[in-house]
């Protein structure tokens, strides 16, 4: 187990302030390899006796060792397409490959769902029923789930925008959101500071945010109402495509299921459109 996913397993029994140096060593991971643990301490604003308790709420000995699995992890770091072969690589030499992939999937589906916190699932759907405007971002590997999320919420609930900094005036669409409006922020290793960003500035809008990323403690759970982290055993996001969807197929079945009425009466002006010019009849007989 890395550090991260121990520091994720151990997170909710650990102290208020043991919480802080948890979150500033997964922010810094670099300073707590060359820093002393007094200094840490004095930038958190805790004592160094916190930052020793966490260390062995980890089950390390101390500090020393908690430098020595950081310094580790730095040096190993591999890119996600790198985790992804790897994993895959040793999947090769089961029999019946496809079904070990997908297994694969299913239980990442199912850590997912142990991680999501329901209360904060319901305040999420609710919001998104009741906003008047929904925005989405995800970039670079987070574009696509980004892209079918924007798509399909807006089919459901209309007035749903996909926030794209390289053909928009992100600033403008900052302007538009106020406590009406809710966005929904999609970010996974490795971070991009331009989503964190666009968080802060929807939240000092007065606009609900909803994270979605790899860990509770990701850079954008800072500025997010809920967060929502999405299990996968290395930092592939590849490999958090499977319960990414899921989950988000999740959220577009609450607003559904909510919003029952709305819903209908959208899809039947929907389903009353001329569409022929669109569509052609495939053959069904086989």
């Amino acid at each position: 187990m890395n550090l991260m996913e121990l520091i994720r397993e151990q997170y909710k029994g650990l102290s208020k302030s043991q919480k802080k140096v948890a979150a500033y060593v997964l922010d810094h991971p670099r300073k707590i390899a060359l820093e002393a643990a007094q200094d840490i301490g004095d930038s958190i604003g805790v004592s160094e006796t916190t930052v020793i308790r966490f260390c062995y709420s980890l089950d390390l000995s101390g500090y020393a060792e908690l430098q020595k699995a950081i310094r580790e992890q730095l040096l190993s770091r591999e890119s996600s397409l790198n985790a992804y072969q790897q994993s895959k690589m040793e999947l090769e030499e089961e029999p019946h490959f496809l079904e070990e992939v997908m297994e694969h999937d299913r239980k990442a589906i199912a850590e997912t769902m142990g991680q999501i916190d329901e209360k904060q699932y319901e305040a999420a759907v609710q919001k998104l029923s009741s906003a008047d405007a929904v925005y989405v971002l995800g970039l670079r590997s987070s574009f696509a789930s980004a892209n079918w999320l924007s798509f399909t919420l807006n089919l459901v609930r209309g007035n749903v925008h996909q926030i794209r900094p390289e053909s928009q005036d992100v600033l403008q669409t900052l302007n538009d959101m106020d406590t009406n409006s809710v966005l929904i922020v999609v970010s996974f290793h490795r971070y991009l500071k331009e989503p964190i960003r666009l968080a802060e500035l929807a939240k000092q809008q007065g606009a609900f945010v909803i994270g979605i990323s790899d860990a509770p403690l990701a850079p954008v759970h800072a500025h997010s109402d809920v967060l929502f982290p999405i299990y996968s055993p290395n930092k592939s996001t590849l490999d958090a495509t499977a319960p990414l969807f899921s989950f988000l197929n999740a959220l577009v079945a609450g607003v559904v299921v909510r919003n029952k009425e709305k819903f209908q009466k959208r899809q039947e002006r929907y389903q009353a459109l001329d569409s022929d010019f669109l569509f052609i009849e495939g053959d069904d007989s086989h």
